[in-house]
Formats: structure tokens, sequence, C-alpha cells
């Protein structure tokens, strides 16, 4: 058991400062790129959370060692002075540490993913593309195992534009991925009494598209509002989200000369406004 908990520690560590050493790497290619103006409060913001994670370890890890103490010298008492109830209980308090974590391993491991992506220039080209089309493929991917109503209201007049189709995509499910986090976070306090519903709309306006996704979920807090388009900022508990995702549709959606918005009441929902120049138009 000792053994088997030491090493776990010990594999937590090195993942940690493996990421560490991805996150190094993925700043240098930031550096040589002109997409970010913010790249000095991006990279405090991701070492910050990084290095949090790191102190969590840590800690625990110190925490872990004392418990192991403890329990091999319970355990090298005459059986009849044992503490069965104590070893018991110290085997369990390792347990939850380890589970603590591998939760902040992973929560940084998942931030120097979002990284790479962000560091990652688009090999993706412009195409004429069925923005409805485009929507309703990547909605019906984000509903893979999780239970909610959408309700989609395409505009059958669009045209097709020409967008990077990966990257909106992308951008798409990550807005679809959130408003279904929402409103399930929401079902779990409500139980029977609420019903999940996210709704996707397309409408044409003069030289723009907009796409609007819309959720009943539990909104986002006034104060959060101003921030969540910036790296690193995320309403989700550790380890359920990098807060990198809104960071890098936004730059999706600028790069495509567009703008996103959003619109919420915290405790009744959410709706992201992403609104692209539609500057060639394709007959469908």
């Amino acid at each position: 058991m000792r053994k088997f908990v030491s090493t776990l520690v010990a594999e937590r560590t090195v993942e940690l400062k493996q990421s560490l050493a991805e996150l190094k790497s993925a700043q240098a290619q930031l550096i040589q790129s002109e997409e970010m103006a913010s790249l000095g409060e991006l990279t405090a913001g991701i070492a910050h959370e990084i290095q949090n994670s790191l102190n969590f370890v840590n800690n625990f890890s110190e925490v872990n060692k004392e418990l192991i103490e403890e329990l091999k010298s319970e355990k090298s008492k005459v059986k009849s002075e044992r503490d069965e109830e104590l070893e018991n209980k110290i085997v369990n308090d390792l347990s939850q540490n380890l589970e603590k974590v591998t939760l902040q391993g992973k929560g940084a491991d998942a931030i120097v993913k979002g990284m790479l992506q962000h560091s990652r220039a688009s090999t993706g080209k412009k195409e004429p593309t069925d923005i409805d089309a485009l929507a309703d493929e990547y909605l019906r991917q984000s509903y893979h195992g999780v239970r909610a109503k959408d309700q989609t209201h395409f505009d059958k007049s669009l045209c097709k534009i020409e967008v990077i189709p990966q990257d909106i995509g992308r951008g798409l499910l990550n807005l679809f991925n959130n408003a279904l986090y929402a409103v399930t976070e929401k079902k779990k306090q409500l139980k029977e009494s609420f019903e999940p519903l996210v709704s996707v709309s397309t409408k044409k306006l003069n030289d723009k598209i907009e796409i609007r996704v819309k959720d009943n979920g539990m909104g986002i807090p006034q104060k959060a509002v101003d921030k969540i388009f910036q790296p690193v900022f995320t309403t989700n508990p550790t380890g359920q989200g990098t807060g990198l995702g809104l960071s890098l549709r936004y730059d999706i959606v600028k790069g495509h000369g567009g703008e996103i918005k959003v619109e919420t009441k915290e405790g009744e929902g959410a709706q992201f406004i992403i609104q692209l120049i539609n500057k060639t138009l394709y007959n469908s």
C-alpha cells in the first residue's frame, strides 16, 4: 500500500513538471506570433494557474508522506495494540488526497493542451460554407451522452459564406458544450421541476450572418461577464474547464472579422451571439 501511494504521488508530480515543460514550449510559440496582443497577461495568468496546481500537489504530497509514516508506525505494533479503525481512516485519507492530486494534475494538463491550441496556427482554408448545416452538425456532436431538449431556428434564406469550417465548427462546439453544461448543472439542482433547453438560431443581417446559442441554465454572474473571454478565466469548478475555450473561440471569430458577445441573467440562462461578416456570398 505504501509503495502504491508513493508511486502515484511521484507520477502526478512528474506529470505536472512535464506540463510545465510543455507550457514553456507553447509560450515560445506564442512569442513568435502576433495573434495575441495580451501575451504578458496570458502568460502570467496561466503560470499562476499551473503554480496553484503544483502547490496543491506538493502540499498533499507532504501530507501523504506524514500519513504513510503514521500508518507504518501503527502497523509496526503488535496486533493486540494496533488501532484498526485508525489504520482504515489513514488509508481513506490517503485515497481522498490522491483523488485531489489527480484532479489538479488533470486541470494543469488541460490548461497546457488549451495553450497549445492557442499557439497553433490554423491550417484550414476559407471555403463556401453552409452555416446552418455546420451549426446543426456540431450541435448533434455536443449532445452525445447528454439529456436535454434543443430547438433550432435556421434562416433558410442564408447563402454560403467563406469561413474556415473546422475553426468555426470548433467555436460553435465549445458554445454548445458550455450551454449543455449549464443546463445539466441546473438540472442537478432543480431535479424534475426543470426542463433543460438549448436553442440555436441563425439570421441574415444585411452584410452579416448572426448565430445565437441560448440556454436556460445557471446564467453567468454579472461580475464575470466582462472577463469570460479572457484566457484562463472560468466559472467552472476545478477540473471542469480551463477557461481557454471561450478565449480561443473569441480569437477564431475575430480572425474571421466577426464579433462575439454574451447576454445573460444569473439564474435564468445565457445567450452567446456571433456575427460573421458576409463579405463573399455564394448562392446555395
